[in-house]
């Protein structure tokens, strides 16, 4: 892994400083807002336009760079991101910020799908996994160090915004500076939602549902920590906490996930990060300190939320053949997205009737639902129709098709790893009964 990190440290580098850039709006923009004086709504629909945006990008990035290439989108969609990212604190009206959020959301999923590009590039076979795995781990860093920074500054002036411009800009030089040649580009046509929902009910659905998940914790994890009375601080620590636990907990859930019914961990990991939203709704009448309650509860149901983004597709690359994941990982990164859209809308609604124990209500009626449905497809399909239980992946929910694609290649070069020790060893075992039959006809003659 240490060879992987230094042969491209400079584009996790630069992946590092737009992670920081992208965690310091998402959360400064729920601070500010309430600020502002904006309604639970007003700011839901910003936080949504961010998801928008977002899905916008993955399906028109890929125009754009077979049209002018790699370089010119990634300076331009970054200038762009720079630029809004300025405008905020002059412009302190919803409308504007839902149009700036839709922008920088399209520009944030263009730039991703760019620089990812050339880190699969950058990685050969034998490397691959470890570069998704040291991708994760700065993602997460990125914005956990953004919670930092924002302690640093005052919530209600421009240096935050300017600062975080000047580290989206800033990335452009490691980033432009190590990659090499524009890589061939292109990605695998989405499976058709009516299919992948053939296909897997459980992925499909799940997918939608943890949309809505990471769109309240992207989104409105701080205006939630301002309803109930969290200092800037104590927000800061509480965002950390469910991107680090999120972190923490992926491996170990990787590991389990390969030895036991997927189907199980699904369900366990849904009902986990439940208990955790139910610790923390009832912070505020069962503590006496109610931060604590809140962290422990963003640490469970970070922690397992997070990790079974990365589940749900390997669960569903069970029932696929190695051609069908990749375009089935394009389709369940788009259910994703439409969740995350639909989110912050209905949490914002949810969180204006019945004030900020709405946040808690809304992640454990989804938590809950991934749990109860998966008990109910147990009920309806044998473990035993897969194809291969294939090997699971590290991938984080920020990212985009590309590296959902580079953790299908991985998958598969993982089950044919497998596959080749397993014949390797059947092969080994039919050769030593041959000898040993042999060895008995020798003896009786």
């Amino acid at each position: 892994m240490v060879q992987v990190f230094i042969a491209s440290w400079a584009l996790f580098l630069g992946m590092f400083m737009l992670m920081i850039g992208n965690g310091l709006q998402g959360t400064l923009l729920g601070l500010r807002g309430e600020v502002e004086g904006f309604s639970t709504t007003e700011i839901s629909i910003v936080m949504s336009a961010y998801f928008a945006g977002f899905l916008g990008g993955s399906r028109f990035t890929p125009k754009m760079i077979g049209k002018v290439g790699h370089v010119r989108v990634f300076a331009a969609l970054a200038s762009t991101i720079s630029a809004v990212l300025i405008l905020y604190p002059t412009l302190t009206e919803p409308w504007a910020w839902i149009l700036g959020r839709t922008i920088i959301g399209f520009c944030f999923c263009g730039v991703y799908i760019t620089a990812e590009s050339w880190l699969n590039d950058s990685a050969d076979n034998e490397h691959r996994g470890q570069a998704l795995s040291i991708y994760m781990i700065v993602q997460m860093a990125g914005i956990v160090t953004a919670q930092y920074i924002i302690t640093l500054g005052d919530i209600s002036g421009y240096i935050l915004f300017i600062v975080s411009s000047m580290l989206v800009s800033l990335a452009f030089a490691p980033i432009l500076l190590s990659a090499g040649k524009s890589p061939e580009f292109g990605t695998a046509k989405p499976m058709s939602i009516k299919l992948l929902v053939q296909t897997s009910p459980l992925g499909s659905v799940g997918m939608f549902l943890l949309g809505g998940v990471f769109a309240a914790q992207f989104g409105m994890s701080a205006v939630y920590g301002q309803r109930v009375g969290l200092s800037v601080g104590q927000i800061s620590l509480f965002i950390s906490a469910i991107y680090i636990s999120a972190l923490v907990f992926q491996y170990p859930i990787g590991w389990l996930s390969d030895r036991i019914d997927r189907r199980i961990l699904i369900i366990g990991l849904g009902i986990f990060g439940a208990v955790g939203c139910l610790i923390a709704f009832a912070a505020g009448s069962y503590f006496e300190d109610p931060f604590v309650p809140i962290v422990i509860g963003g640490i469970m149901m970070g922690g397992t939320s997070n990790p079974l983004y990365a589940l749900l597709i390997a669960y569903t690359n069970d029932y696929l053949q190695k051609e069908d994941m990749a375009g089935a990982s394009g389709g369940l990164l788009f259910v994703n997205g439409v969740g995350a859209v639909s989110g912050p809308l209905i949490l914002g609604y949810m969180m204006d009737r019945v004030g900020p124990a709405g946040y808690w209500i809304f992640l454990l009626v989804l938590m809950s639902a991934i749990s109860a449905y998966a008990m109910y497809r147990m009920t309806q399909r044998e473990h035993d129709t897969v194809y291969d239980n294939v090997p699971y992946a590290p991938i984080s929910a920020a990212s985009t098709a590309v590296i959902a694609e580079v953790a299908q290649e991985v998958y598969i070069e993982a089950e044919e790893e497998v596959i080749a020790e397993a014949e390797a060893e059947a092969e080994a075992e039919a050769e030593a009964e041959a000898a040993e039959e042999e060895a008995s006809n020798v003896k009786n003659s």
